[in-house]
Parts: C-alpha cells; sequence; structure tokens
C-alpha cells in the first residue's frame, strides 16, 4: 500500500554542510526504490529561500539564498518526484495544522534513525541500514 514519506534534507539526504549543498550519502538509490514502490516522498526540511535576511547574525540565516530551491533541485537532478514541499497537498482538506502529515519520516534528528557518525562530522543518516528497515516494515 502507498504511503507518504516525509524526508529531511541536511544530514539525510546529504551530508550537513548548510548552506552549502553536502555530499552524496547513499540516499539516492533509496528514494528512487521507494518512489518505484509507489510511495509518495514529501521534502520536509527547514530549508527556505532567503531573499531577504532579517537575523541580526551574518552567520547562515542572515545570508541571501535559494536554498531551499537547491534542495528541490538535488531531488529534480536525482529523478525522485516529490510529492509535495514542506507540506502534505491533501492535508488541507482535513486540518489547518502547519506539521506536515506523513506515514513515516526520515530525519537525521529522529530518534532511533541508524546513523553514520563520522570523525570530526556531523552524524548522518545510514542509508544502507534505513534500506533494512524500510524492507522489515514492508516498505520496500
Amino acid at each position: 500500500m502507498s504511503k507518504v514519506i516525509a524526508i529531511d534534507f541536511d544530514g539525510t539526504c546529504v551530508t550537513h554542510d548548510f548552506p552549502n549543498m553536502g555530499r552524496d550519502i547513499g540516499a539516492i538509490p533509496v528514494l528512487q526504490d521507494l518512489v518505484v514502490a509507489g510511495h509518495r516522498l514529501i521534502l520536509f526540511t527547514m530549508r527556505s529561500d532567503v531573499t531577504n535576511p532579517i537575523s541580526v547574525s551574518k552567520e547562515i540565516i542572515g545570508v541571501p539564498g535559494d536554498y531551499l530551491t537547491q534542495a528541490v533541485n538535488w531531488f529534480k537532478e536525482n529523478k525522485i518526484p516529490l510529492y509535495g514541499v514542506q507540506v502534505n497537498p491533501t492535508q488541507r482538506h482535513w486540518t489547518t495544522s502547519p506539521k506536515c502529515y506523513a506515514n513515516l519520516y526520515i530525519d537525521d534528528a529522529a530518534l532511533g534513525v541508524p546513523l553514520v557518525t563520522p570523525e570530526n562530522e556531523r552524524p548522518y543518516v545510514d542509508w544502507i541500514e534505513v534500506r533494512k528497515l524500510l524492507i522489515k516494515q514492508g516498505y520496500l
């Protein structure tokens, strides 16, 4: 049965390197397989396009950039269609909640998500182990 899966971006699809694009960590084939299996993916990230920064800090959040667009383009470039960006397109029919509804959330900050913890880097999702969990739970 088709499920809606919300996917974080930095630390989940690529390594942490915001505001830059992180390195590949093996998410692409798993995400492509989820789509082939009929699941719908929602990009659910803290990234946003910043045109007029209001932060007093000139670090990261105070720097204009097309950060969300870059993430959306990463999915397009890797031939991974998105069902939604930041929101489930059907939930407006039954709720006004700002929380994105999904059956499953894959996020490096989620409790229990298997991580790779390299020396001197922030941890990121271990897609080899996530694939095993997705198979075990019937997603793949």
